[in-house]
């Protein structure tokens, strides 16, 4: 056991009671500064993720809507086939010659260029 003597004992003692009760006294922040970060993450994620996907799913919608009859398309499952029927809710593709399917509107992924399935 250390021995210590009764001035630096009662020194030691004084030195603990100032130190434990004067704790720091923070600074009151800005509110504005303690949301920057929050509101910096959310403009980023908006134009990183939010509004590339939605003109992407405007783009879709807008090329489902201009479906016609002899558009070459290939669909969300990979068919590739030629549009030989378009109903309200679903289209009819010719995937070879006389085989018809028919697949929702919008499994319609993709409008190729005509001509593209003879060159398969």
């Amino acid at each position: 056991m250390i021995h210590m003597g009764k001035r630096s004992l009662a020194a030691a003692l004084i030195l603990a009671s100032t130190t434990a009760g004067a704790a720091p006294n923070p600074q009151q922040s800005d509110p504005l500064t303690s949301f920057l970060p929050l509101i910096v993450i959310f403009v980023l994620f908006y134009f990183m993720l939010i509004r590339p996907q939605t003109k992407r799913a405007k783009e879709q919608r807008k090329m489902i809507e201009g479906l016609q009859k002899g558009d070459e398309v290939v669909t969300g499952s990979g068919l590739v086939g030629k549009i030989s029927k378009i109903g309200d809710q679903y289209v009819s593709l010719e995937i070879a010659d006389g085989v018809i399917s028919h697949v929702q509107k919008q499994s319609v992924q993709t409008l190729l260029p005509k001509g593209t399935i003879k060159a398969l």
